[in-house]
């Protein structure tokens, strides 16, 4: 199970307890800050504005691919280690609004990761150092260290022994 914090409301659906979460002023800012960073191709530029605004913690050297969609409520909660690449379109979410309840949750990015293009990652996950990531995978839970993963559901294709024992036939 991922790690969330559950929140649980009565009446409406979560998401109509939006505003009770979080900030509207918060929201705004950090829809604006991320549009932007979305279509600028300059990688130190991306990096300063999360950083700075969005209070997102990010190693030095990674590389934000156009139109990556961070978590535009919660950016807070996520951190990435250095010298990762995160591939074009993908979305990091640090929460999620339920029926009954919503969700938050860390998401902790190693060093030295690759996620392919069109990546969802969902609250709560930890994805170790060297990993890689398959393009279109819905990350929903952690990722090992080293490990090579893909697919909906997610699927570990090689582990970090798996890719090494390979490496060394070649």
């Amino acid at each position: 199970m991922r790690k969330t914090e559950r929140h649980f409301v009565t009446g409406a659906n979560s998401l109509w307890h939006i505003y009770k979460t979080v900030p509207f002023w918060k929201v705004m800012k950090n829809f604006t800050v991320i549009q932007l960073a979305r279509y600028t191709p300059f990688l130190p530029m991306k990096n300063w504005l999360y950083k700075t605004f969005l209070r997102m913690k990010i190693g030095e050297q990674t590389s934000f691919a156009l139109m990556v969609m961070p978590d535009v409520m919660f950016p807070e909660k996520i951190t990435v280690g250095r010298n990762s690449v995160i591939g074009y379109n993908t979305t990091i979410l640090a929460h999620e609004y339920l029926i009954e309840e919503y969700r938050l949750g860390e998401v902790i990015i190693g060093n030295r990761v690759l996620i392919g293009a069109n990546t969802t990652i969902l609250p709560g996950v930890t994805i170790g150092d060297g990993a890689i990531i398959s393009a279109a995978t819905l990350v929903h839970k952690d990722v090992p260290a080293g490990a090579f993963v893909g697919g909906n559901p997610m699927k570990v294709i090689y582990t970090a022994q798996q890719m090494a024992e390979r490496q060394t036939k070649s």
